[in-house]
């Protein structure tokens, strides 16, 4: 046992050691690339996490898994520095699992017959976590982004009727509709910023739809694309898939509803059945058994 603490203190003094030296590496470099008249914030960015995650292993492993990409295009995370940290962390926290539980199995179970099962079953867990955890929040946001576009659409018919095109449109959604539309102005203005580098705004929201695969944002996208395209005539469409959004909407709600009834009922059953019994048969019962006593 004081060979084993003996060892963990040892492996913390050894992670100090290393985490001192490259803090004092790093802060060399910032220093000779600021003499050199570079800028210093590449030299904060590029710190041990995206080292980790710019390694041979993290992007092979990140190249090849296409649902990961998928995802991490959904949550928003689609520059290099974002992709490396999340390669990071799909390296290290199997690493970090199989180390806790190496140590769980020597300080909980140091008898133990199978030493390798608790190590390979973290490995395992700490695998198949962070992309769980992305899948999670890719999931969440695009639910925002369904909700979202519920106000999307009406924002959108108020600037039309006030005579601005589909671009300027868009571009006041993107500034002045952070607090409104926190996700979807993000998206727009990413979508502009393409724009302004000399790319065409129709197949940029094709594909921006295609990267989020939410059907409401999707819908949206070919009105968009149509009035772009046309240069009118989709105001009528618009107005046919609020509704329609409305509708899903509903429906969506007394699902949740008829779903929340039928487990009420079972907590009913659980937990107000047996008082209520208790409350009606209670005093026959004691009477009975007065009975049967005397």
């Amino acid at each position: 046992m004081a060979l084993l603490i003996s060892a963990v203190l040892f492996f913390l003094t050894f992670v100090l050691l290393l985490t001192t030296l490259a803090r004092q590496h790093r802060r060399e470099r910032a220093i000779a690339l600021r003499l050199q008249g570079k800028q210093a914030e590449q030299a904060r960015e590029d710190g041990w996490l995206q080292r980790l995650g710019s390694s041979a292993l993290a992007q092979r492993s990140l190249s090849l898994d296409g649902e990961t990409r998928m995802l991490l295009d959904r949550i928003g995370w689609r520059r290099s520095r974002q992709r490396s940290l999340y390669a990071a962390l799909q390296v290290g926290v199997p690493l970090v699992a199989a180390l806790a539980a190496v140590l769980v199995q020597q300080l909980a179970y140091p008898a133990s017959h199978t030493p390798w099962l608790l190590p390979i079953f973290g490995l395992g867990i700490g695998y198949l976590l962070p992309k769980r955890i992305l899948a999670w929040a890719a999931a969440v946001r695009q639910r925002q982004i369904a909700e979202e576009v519920s106000s999307f659409i009406p924002l959108l018919r108020i600037l039309f009727d006030s005579g601005l095109a589909v671009e300027q449109s868009l571009r006041i959604l993107s500034t002045e509709g952070r607090q409104l539309l926190p996700v979807l102005s993000e998206e727009l203005r990413l979508i502009l910023v393409r724009v302004d580098s000399g790319l065409a705004l129709a197949p940029e929201l094709e594909q921006t739809a295609r990267l989020l695969s939410v059907d409401e944002f999707s819908d949206t996208c070919v009105i968009l694309q149509q009035l772009l395209v046309q240069g009118g005539g989709a105001m009528k469409s618009l107005l046919a898939l609020k509704q329609l959004l409305d509708d899903r909407r509903l429906t969506r709600l007394q699902e949740r509803i008829s779903r929340m009834s039928g487990k009420m009922s079972i907590v009913m059953m659980v937990f107000l059945f047996p008082a209520l019994l208790i409350v009606l048969a209670g005093p026959g019962l004691t009477a009975l058994a007065r009975a049967f006593s005397s």
